[in-house]
């Protein structure tokens, strides 16, 4: 039985979810514990309900508890576990689905049986916008200019970014000695283009390149360089309505910010707050910054340094696992590619922004989806990347046996 639960814990690796032992009580406001590289290696049930407790909306650490609990053969408390998710809609691969029931014996089979989610039902609301060429590889993120159409998006494994349009007509703009390109905005008020660079493939340091801030002309010139704080490494990028930019680390776990008029990148969160934080935005009155942490949930960040606080929510909803983020009106859209199935959705904040009041599927389960990434919130519609090509890197180089293929923008109206 511990082999068999061994390799249950392989299959259940790298989904998003939380720990957990019994239901949580109704959710409120709380800190944010920070977290890191040595939170994520915590193994034993009694610390993981604790984590579950800190982060009661998160699948990664649930999915984390429910290993513990079947590697202990503690199978009559990986039973709530398994309600946990079920109640959230979390769905485990057919392997897994076998596997289960078999696992927990006979006397259990029935009951464990009845908390496994059938394959959910896709959800296909968008339509493709635009193709980016195979030539450019790994898109990342894109920024669209409403006014002339124009596309911009990075290209984490050629260090590039790639101008063109709905129709085609993509020219690629490497700027000089820069790492990886991954996070780009438009910055109305200055006619140009934000993009964030750093060592973000998983390759080896070596010629890593430039970490930081680089802003180039709508047309792909380059205009200015600021450089990360050393170690930091650069991804997701936000620009606030003042004109304030800013900026994950995924891997250090930081959040920087540039002000208008200055030169130089600020810490606003310090490294190891996060495990991995993706996706920005501000809120309506500019007072916070929503962060999604990949493993953790979302966190509301106050700019005026008060302590980090956690999205709160008495929904029984997944919150980890959000890649792409932004906030339209009193909602905020997430895509959420670490959970499954992976889905698009929208969550309604309360009228204060600290808590979720309500929740709806945009978008779930693509047929056509590899993985849904970043993009651009447009007029009444998201336009992403539909098919993330992170699975063709191989130690931060395009892996031959694995070609790269045309991305697919896609566009998904906001209203349904």
């Amino acid at each position: 039985m511990r082999a068999l639960g061994a390799a249950l814990a392989i299959a259940l690796a790298g989904c998003a979810s939380y720990p957990h032992a019994q239901e949580a009580a109704p959710a409120s406001t709380a800190l944010w514990r920070p977290v890191d590289s040595g939170t994520g290696a915590i193994a034993e049930a009694k610390a993981l309900e604790a984590l579950a407790a800190a982060y009661p909306d998160s699948g990664s650490v649930r999915l984390r508890l429910l290993n513990a609990q079947l590697g202990a053969e503690d199978y009559d408390t990986a039973i709530p576990t398994l309600r946990w998710l079920y109640k959230r809609g979390y769905v485990f691969s057919e392997a897994v689905r076998r596997r289960l029931p078999e696992l927990v014996g006979a006397e259990r089979a029935a009951q464990v049986t009845a908390l496994i989610r059938e394959p959910a039902e896709p959800v296909d609301a968008s339509t493709v916008f635009a193709t980016i060429p195979s030539s450019a590889e790994l898109i990342e993120s894109l920024a669209i200019d409403r006014d002339t159409g124009r596309i911009a998006a990075t290209s984490v494994s050629r260090h590039s970014v790639w101008l063109g349009s709905a129709v085609g007509d993509w020219r690629e703009f490497a700027p000089a000695g820069a790492g990886n390109l991954s996070g780009i905005v438009l910055d109305p008020a200055r006619k140009s283009l934000w993009v964030a660079a750093g060592h973000i493939d998983g390759g080896p340091d070596e010629g890593a390149g430039f970490a930081g801030l680089i802003t180039m002309s709508p047309e792909g010139a380059e205009q200015q360089r600021v450089a990360a704080p050393p170690g930091v490494n650069l991804s997701d990028i936000h620009r606030a309505a003042d004109g304030t930019i800013f900026a994950s680390d995924p891997l250090g776990g930081g959040i920087y910010r540039l002000r208008p008029g200055s030169d130089a990148l600020e810490t606003l969160v310090p490294p190891g707050s996060f495990r991995s934080p993706q996706g920005l935005a501000t809120s309506a009155d500019g007072k916070w910054l929503y962060v999604s942490d990949y493993s953790y949930g979302i966190a509301v960040v106050p700019i005026d340094g008060k302590p980090i606080e956690r999205l709160a929510t008495d929904l029984p909803i997944l919150l980890d696992g959000v890649d792409g983020l932004w906030r339209h009106g009193s909602e905020l859209i997430a895509v959420q590619n670490g959970t499954s199935p992976m889905r698009i959705v929208v969550l309604q904040l309360a009228e204060d922004g600290l808590r979720i009041t309500g929740h709806r599927v945009l978008e779930q389960a693509h047929p056509d989806w590899t993985e849904p990434l970043s993009g651009h919130l447009g007029q009444g519609a998201l336009y992403y990347v539909g098919n993330g090509q992170w699975d063709r890197l191989k130690e931060g180089r395009p892996d031959p046996s694995r070609p790269f293929v045309d991305t697919t923008i896609r566009k998904l109206p906001l209203e349904r």
